[in-house]
């Protein structure tokens, strides 16, 4: 292939493949576009190149190794930005594989870049003693706290995503005799949670002075524009200050709004609702995304622990191992 087609085959790919063919989402086609941003700042800083004059025979196995080395060393992203770069790489390269077969064996050694593995925290969560404190944390003398005090039930209601609850509008909110909100999720699959007469209340009351329009948001700053991921993070910063004081299990820990999706997810589940139902709450496409709150239970372990007895046998003769599998041991 010549120099100029790698340019080609990725608006190709941005334009056809992505926008058309597969009607990805705009979070998708914003994602991609963020990763090869980065990927051919890299490799024409690196070659001596402009961007222009970069060609697909640059994008050898050994360029993507070190660039994805470059993120996470240099740029220090996590492993799990790192394989959602090479998720978008993958992608173009399977769609270079059918529109140039000469390249295939350049391709097929890209796709065979393993995604790295990486240590899964147990999800963290809160109690309902500080589910509450947090929502009753706002002031309720300013505008700002009366809609932080909304913001906080409706996330703890929902279980929503952040960008889910930012993007909700005014149409979105059904305050009827059976009250409800529409999420628009990953995928641009959409679902509808019921809400609790008095987060409908609270809702109704928030919603009645702002703009009947259907366009207008429901979470919104100071300017009217919907609230961003980073303001929404800063007035919860804000609420778990406030309560550390009676809260003391807040300190010191990683509070952020995807806490409060976690929270709902585990009360859920505390409270008997089966995983398949909390999947379709919380928008998962597999229930086996779900599971990870059943691990992180742990007072449903200890029950499950104490329906089990004790073993009682006795210690058995030490028995010294044999010298090859003890040098396996000591690896």
């Amino acid at each position: 292939m010549n120099a100029s087609a790698f340019p080609e085959l990725l608006r190709s790919f941005f334009c056809e493949h992505l926008a058309t063919h597969r009607g990805a989402s705009t979070k998708t086609i914003e994602s991609y576009r963020d990763t090869f941003r980065l990927l051919i700042g890299f490799v024409a800083s690196r070659l001596h190149k402009t961007p222009s004059a970069i060609s697909l025979s640059d994008l050898d196995t050994t360029m993507i190794l070190a660039f994805l080395d470059h993120l996470e060393n240099t740029r220090h992203n996590t492993a799990r930005s790192r394989n959602l770069r090479l998720t978008a790489i993958r992608s173009f390269m399977r769609y270079t594989s059918f529109r140039d077969p000469v390249s295939l064996p350049l391709v097929q050694r890209v796709l065979a870049i393993p995604t790295k593995r990486f240590a899964k925290p147990v999800l963290g969560f809160l109690s309902r003693a500080e589910i509450d404190a947090l929502i009753g944390a706002a002031d309720q003398s300013r505008w700002s706290g009366r809609r932080d005090r909304v913001l906080f039930a409706t996330f703890y209601n929902t279980g929503a995503r952040v960008s889910e609850l930012i993007a909700l509008r005014r149409r979105d909110v059904v305050l009827t005799a059976a009250p409800s909100v529409r999420l628009h999720g990953k995928g641009r699959k959409d679902r509808t949670v019921p809400l609790w007469k008095t987060t409908a209340a609270s809702l109704r009351a928030w919603l009645d002075p702002l703009p009947t329009a259907p366009e207008t948001p429901v979470f919104a700053n100071r300017a009217g524009t919907a609230m961003s991921r980073s303001g929404v993070a800063d007035r919860l910063r804000r609420a778990v200050r406030t309560v550390e004081q009676i809260c003391p299990g807040l300190r010191n820990r990683h509070i952020s709004p995807h806490t409060f999706r976690h929270t709902t997810a585990m009360h859920l589940l505390q409270s008997g609702v089966d995983l398949t139902v909390i999947a379709l709450w919380l928008g998962h496409e597999s229930p086996a995304t779900t599971h990870g709150y059943v691990e992180a239970d742990l007072e449903m372990k200890e029950r499950a622990l104490a329906k089990l007895q004790a073993p009682t046998s006795a210690k058995g003769r030490y028995h010294p191992p044999d010298r090859l599998l003890e040098f396996l041991s000591s690896l």
